[in-house]
């Protein structure tokens, strides 16, 4: 039994704006807009779900970012310091905002989306050389041991590290970007507007994966998704995720 991240879920006023600000950011298309949400994945011969990216799923909602940081946030990877310092420049220019989150003088550079979504566009780090534009979706927790064991149970990723400040796992095919938890001060206070989704392995039965999520601790929360195919849960310190329906299987080519 497992589930597989495969989305991350962006909160947004105006799906449209959000979602073509990250297709432009990661050099990804539009791949689908129904009313209230905006698709963003790779080109070319990619087909969700595929570990080798985690697509941006932009979804409208009615309520504003608070002035509260996001206690999750994509990192973005370049492959040299004039890569990055174009990117900013890019991004910068399609609407992105430098914020500080308390940073000091590091070598990365946060930035917000139009709707102050926090990112962070990375220095060249060798870790992050094939993950894609997206080095690693981060989030912040009082525990990353606790915070390890969850997401490690509850996925079919592998852990690569773990201590008292910081947990990581990626894959288990060893593509695409990292999920990574860093020690921060304080507990979560807001709902967030980042958060990622899961989708059963295939063969898997959803209602008995959000059954073994409850036994791993996860707990149930109403986003207003009302009559929603998915199911909305929440980690041990709070952190939204949702538990996507499989897709039904193709029918056999005649």
């Amino acid at each position: 039994m497992a589930l597989r991240p495969v989305n991350v879920n962006v909160k947004a006023l105006d799906d449209s704006v959000v979602g073509r600000f990250w297709a432009e950011a990661l050099g990804w298309g539009v791949s689908g807009e129904a009313p209230g949400v905006t698709n963003v994945e790779p080109g070319g011969d990619f087909v969700w779900p595929d570990p080798s990216a985690l697509c941006v799923d932009v979804v409208t909602v009615p309520e504003p970012k608070s002035a509260t940081k996001n206690r999750t946030h994509i990192d973005l990877a370049t492959t040299s310091a004039a890569h990055q310092a174009e990117l900013v420049a890019r991004l910068t220019a399609l609407g992105a905002t430098p914020v500080d989150v308390g940073q000091g003088d590091v070598p990365w550079t946060v930035l917000a989306d139009p709707e102050g979504n926090e990112f962070c566009v990375l220095e060249p780090r060798e870790v992050y050389r094939d993950t894609g534009p997206i080095a690693a979706v981060v989030v912040d927790c009082v525990d990353p041991r606790a915070m390890a064991r969850f997401w490690d149970g509850a996925t079919d990723w592998t852990l690569h590290e773990v201590s008292d400040d910081h947990a990581v796992l990626r894959s288990s095919e060893g593509v695409g970007p990292y999920l990574e938890f860093l020690r921060g001060p304080g507990a979560k206070t807001v709902p967030d507007r980042v958060h990622i989704d899961l989708l059963p392995c295939p063969g898997e039965d959803q209602e008995a994966e959000v059954a073994r999520l409850r036994s791993l601790g996860a707990t149930d929360i109403d986003l207003g998704q009302g009559d929603a195919p998915w199911t909305c849960m929440a980690d041990l310190e709070g952190h939204e995720f949702c538990v996507l329906a499989p897709r039904p299987a193709l029918p056999p080519q005649s």
